[in-house]
């Protein structure tokens, strides 16, 4: 029991929903980071029409230089015809994107492909104050970029029904800390367990406060991931209860519980659940928000997956 005990007090025990992980195959434990860099890159995709100073620049970075990008406004074709559509956007509009559902597929190639149920609102585009919303569909084609972050090569959005709410909702935190913590994931679950592109993710000034204590330095958090963050060969985890809370001075909080399963290198499947708190610091001009505290507790314990 003595991988179970390390587990536990690093702090790796970072997700699940342990009945939903009970259908997860080994399969989709093994493409989890793959598949969390790709929503990591899509809750991106929001954040300039949400939060329009964070500029053109973080925009592009998500997309290849020669994307197709489709829907009611028409189609964009690379780079300068998506900025030239997206400097055309009014800048008293109100922007809101509230993801439903996505499903990931895998090509034989690498490739990936994203299918995902949105649900948007607009203020500023109907007479008198009105909120616009409407039900979408994405579909996205995505590309693999230099990094571990995959681009999107082809966006098509359809419009599948429109109406009016009551109230506009802000949706970027939500969508800004999702973006966080599915990067987060991909680069702890990546099996390369590269320690250098999480620096980017961190603030100056951090805590990451796992049941063996906190680790306050990266010299600290390389030890972890190559040291405990290592015990497993593949793992996933499994967002619910997620909620973000903009604290005001772009400081931001977030809650989530963690269904999490892994595979040891002997081929063991174990499972556990946890419970994270965050607080992230917020510059939006830089592609991530960045990881201030986090504090781990342990809903479900460590144990080896029922079949």
């Amino acid at each position: 029991m003595f991988l179970s005990r390390q587990l536990i007090a690093a702090g790796l025990l970072i997700g699940s929903v342990t009945q939903g992980m009970a259908q997860v195959t080994q399969d989709e434990i093994r493409n989890g980071f793959r598949e969390h860099a790709v929503m990591a890159q899509f809750h991106r995709w929001y954040q300039l029409y949400e939060r329009p100073a964070g500029g053109i620049d973080n925009a592009l970075d998500i997309l290849t230089s020669d994307v197709v990008i489709s829907s009611g406004l028409g189609t964009a074709n690379g780079h300068d015809e998506y900025a030239s559509r997206v400097a055309q956007l009014p800048d008293t509009w109100r922007n809101a994107h509230f993801l439903k559902s996505a499903q990931i597929t895998h090509g034989d190639d690498g490739a990936m492909n994203l299918s995902a149920q949105v649900t948007y609102q607009n203020e500023g585009l109907l007479p008198d104050g009105a909120v616009r919303e409407a039900e979408l569909t994405y579909t996205v084609s995505l590309a693999q970029g230099e990094g571990l972050l995959p681009l999107l090569s082809n966006v098509k959005i359809e419009q599948n029904s429109e109406s009016q709410a009551d109230v506009f909702e802000d949706a970027y935190a939500e969508n800004r800390m999702r973006s966080l913590v599915h990067y987060w994931l991909a680069l702890i679950e990546d099996p390369a367990r590269n320690a250098a592109p999480v620096q980017e993710i961190l603030a100056e000034e951090f805590s990451l406060n796992f049941s063996s204590g906190a680790i306050t330095d990266f010299a600290g958090f390389e030890a972890w991931l190559a040291g405990p963050g290592s015990q497993v060969s593949a793992s996933t985890h499994i967002l619910s209860n997620f909620s973000a809370q903009d604290l005001g001075d772009d400081q931001y909080s977030l809650s989530v519980d963690f269904d999490w399963a892994g595979i040891t290198p002997d081929g063991v499947e174990l499972v556990a659940k946890t419970r994270h708190n965050w607080t992230a610091t917020n510059d939006v001009t830089e592609r991530f928000a960045r990881i201030k505290t986090v504090d781990v507790e342990v809903l479900e314990p460590f144990r080896p997956r029922e079949n």
